[in-house]
């Protein structure tokens, strides 16, 4: 199998018009080309005027050692396929059953690579299962009672139920993971597109019924998932987890405990505090979401193919580097989405972003943040960070009318410093509700400064960034974990063998696919603990 990379095709291009400068690239004539897969497709909209389709292929021809021989060898290769193969399989005999705590996607896949070994997990999930969740917070936007056991952060897929299933990942992965995970996702119900985009999702609409396949799955293979289960404490003895305590106060014996916790298991975090486990303060953001009209952004992104059937609804990924040191960066952009309430505490409001997998909604949003180093928190104290985020998401409940409305700006309000009174033509999405004010109020001094600045210039390279009524959306506090829960080379705690920190919430993945990958290797590191192999 030879790779082609860097195919560059219109988009009204034929799938001929394909294999055909695929045969130029290998120098082949069209019958010597037996089969095409497009391994990779992406969109280059880099030259203005220009957008084009970049194609990755692998091809089946005839003759391939002489094809490679006589190829440009520049962007053309042997093909090569990492294949995934779990390090150990479950012994014989007694083993202790390894405990997941939390059903996000690492603690689904840890578990799912566990169950397919044989070692029969066991995930505890403080929310509920995906489809009552969903009935949740729906009824929660559309007014109904907040439930800080069932929300946008807390329930079976994690808080990426509720982001739209982006499953891109700037993680180096050599051993096959990444690809495991997407042949994972595509069969529990994923769209098989998600194999070859270059920037896949699968939309807040479809991942309920893939995360409910992925479950369903674990429990056909031995493993069991209770819900509403929180795990209060860890019983350990010399070094070493014996089991945990539930909220309920049952205790369970357990050798190994996997915690996938999650970003927003603050309650979780103070209890390890407490405990002495090993942690640390990290770095994380904090801004607001940035509405637009999705038609502008097609327009600055594909100018005068803005609407061709063929192109997806455009996307963009910014940064500023501002003049006194800090940056600003645009987050987890939806496309055609919404902006949604995912608060997780009573009293706080947090927002983020979603979208279907039709993209089809009038707005795109990003989040538009500012980094937080451990320096501006002013203490040394592991859970600093924590505080901090809740300080401004309090701040936010409060200056929107403390009913979970959310405070909102136009651009033009923001940049000038002064209170919105009246939104533009674009309209807010955010539910339950949304109140016009001064944003600064709710944000660090020099977060709304830094904020100011990179709308200017960023304006220069998205062009209507800075539209007058675009509207900003407060506070994102939630993008990633303000702690790291300090584990070794072997992925244990430093503090308890036998405990495995890991994914977002521990500090060491940032989105679905790179905290399912962490899930993955955790669930290695306990197979081979729990099989009596050495870790290679």
């Amino acid at each position: 199998m030879i790779r082609i990379d860097q195919i560059k095709l219109s988009p009204d291009h034929t799938d001929e018009d394909l294999a055909q400068a695929a045969c130029v690239r290998l120098n082949i004539r069209r019958q010597e080309l037996l089969t095409l897969r497009v391994r990779k497709r992406s969109v280059d909209s880099r030259k203005r005027g220009q957008v084009l389709f970049i194609y990755s292929v692998d091809c089946e021809v005839r003759g391939e050692d002489d094809v490679l021989a006589r190829a440009e060898p520049r962007d053309v290769s042997r093909a090569e396929f990492p294949r995934y193969e779990f390090p150990a399989h479950a012994p014989q005999g007694n083993f202790s059953r390894p405990v997941i705590v939390g059903a996000g996607p690492c603690g689904l896949f840890a578990g799912l690579m566990l169950a397919r070994a044989g070692f029969r997990p066991l995930l505890l999930e403080r929310g509920k299962p995906a489809r009552e969740r969903a009935r949740d917070v729906y009824d929660f936007w559309r007014g109904g009672a907040f439930d800080p056991g069932s929300n946008v952060q807390f329930g079976e897929g994690g808080a990426g139920t509720f982001s739209d299933g982006k499953l891109t990942t700037q993680i180096k992965d050599r051993e096959g993971r990444i690809a495991t995970v997407l042949r994972e996702l595509t069969l529990a119900g994923a769209p098989e597109e998600i194999l070859w985009q270059a920037k896949p999702h699968v939309g807040t609409d479809k991942l309920v019924g893939v995360v409910e396949n992925l479950r369903k799955t674990i429990i056909d293979l031995g493993g069991e998932v209770r819900f509403q289960t929180q795990v209060a404490g860890l019983i350990h003895e010399g070094g070493r987890v014996r089991g945990v305590r539930l909220a309920s106060d049952e205790e369970l014996d357990a050798g190994v405990v996997v915690l996938a916790i999650g970003h927003s298991a603050r309650d979780t975090f103070a209890m390890l505090h407490g405990l002495g486990l090993a942690m640390s303060q990290k770095p994380f953001s904090i801004g607001c979401r940035m509405e637009h009209p999705q038609t502008l952004v097609d327009a600055a992104q594909y100018g005068r193919l803005a609407g061709h059937p063929r192109l997806p609804p455009a996307e963009y990924k910014l940064v500023h580097h501002g003049r006194d040191g800090r940056s600003a960066y645009t987050f987890c952009m939806c496309p055609g989405g919404e902006v949604i309430a995912a608060a997780s505490e009573a009293g706080g409001v947090v927002t983020n972003g979603m979208s279907r997998h039709a993209r089809a909604g009038g707005n795109a949003n990003s989040a538009l943040l500012v980094g937080v180093e451990p320096a501006d928190l002013g203490s040394p104290h592991p859970l600093a960070g924590v505080e901090f985020q809740r300080r401004w998401e309090c701040r936010a409940f409060e200056l929107a009318g403390g009913d979970y409305r959310a405070p909102v700006q136009m651009v033009e309000d923001f940049l000038a410093g002064r209170p919105t009174k009246r939104l533009g033509d674009v309209q807010p999405t955010y539910r339950p509700g949304v109140t016009p004010t001064d944003l600064a109020d709710c944000l660090p001094a020099y977060v709304a400064s830094t904020m100011r600045e990179a709308i200017v210039g960023l304006d220069r390279k998205l062009r209507g960034f800075a539209r007058p009524d675009a509207v900003l959306t407060g506070v994102e506090t939630r993008s990633s974990s303000p702690v790291r829960l300090v584990r070794g080379d072997d992925l244990q705690s430093v503090t308890f063998r036998g405990v495995y920190p890991a994914g977002e919430g521990a500090g060491y993945a940032g989105g679905i696919v790179s905290a399912a990958v962490d899930g993955m290797r955790a669930a290695e590191a306990v197979a081979l603990e729990l099989a009596g192999l050495a870790r290679p």
